[in-house]
């Protein structure tokens, strides 16, 4: 598969967004980051909060190993459940429908794309459930020039949180002109 290649499964994943009208699927440009972190960690355990109609997760997924795992929350018991269908036929995927917290019991993660619950409503429980030297992505983030960094004209307490953490190697990258995404490493 080429660098820009859009895997089969997320084709069909961003069908079923259309279809169910959800439109907060994951850019192909964080798509493509997620698809490089599972690859990073080829036996990990990684996690994604947020399912919505499987978009993320196909990308997470085309980069899994054959001996990773991937779980996945979504709290919309229907996308759950179309999610799931998606990858029925791969034993490595798992599509959990209720409350992030129910990813607590497969953790540590490797790699925790957090796009849904738990980014904002509880983020230093976000920060525990890595394992050592895991990932943590976040995406929907506007860049800012400024430090701290500012959302509407106030300092985006947010994202401050992630890039200081002190159990955090985090940095922001520009995922698009307009969109950015903090990726954490934990410390060992």
């Amino acid at each position: 598969m080429t660098g820009r290649a859009v895997p089969p499964r997320v084709v069909a994943a961003q069908c079923a967004a259309s279809e169910a009208g959800f439109t907060k699927s994951c850019t192909p440009e964080v798509g493509r980051l997620l698809r490089l972190a599972a690859a990073a960690k080829p036996h990990g355990i990684i996690a994604e909060s947020g399912t919505g109609s499987g978009v993320g997760t196909a990308w997470l997924h085309s980069g899994l190993g054959s001996r990773a795992r991937l779980t996945t929350a979504e709290h919309d018991v229907v996308l759950a459940r179309r999610a799931a269908g998606l990858f029925a036929d791969d034993d490595r995927v798992h599509v959990l429908a209720g409350d992030w917290r129910l990813l607590e019991q497969h953790a540590p993660f490797d790699v925790f794309f957090c796009d849904g619950g738990g980014k904002r409503d509880d983020p230093e429980r976000v920060v525990d459930l890595l394992a050592p030297g895991g990932l943590l992505i976040l995406d929907d983030f506007t860049p800012s020039p400024h430090w701290p960094p500012r959302f509407d004209g106030e300092v985006d307490e947010l994202r401050t949180f992630y890039l200081t953490h002190p159990s955090l190697d985090a940095t922001e990258i520009l995922t698009t002109p307009v969109s950015s995404a903090v990726v954490g490493a934990r410390r060992l």
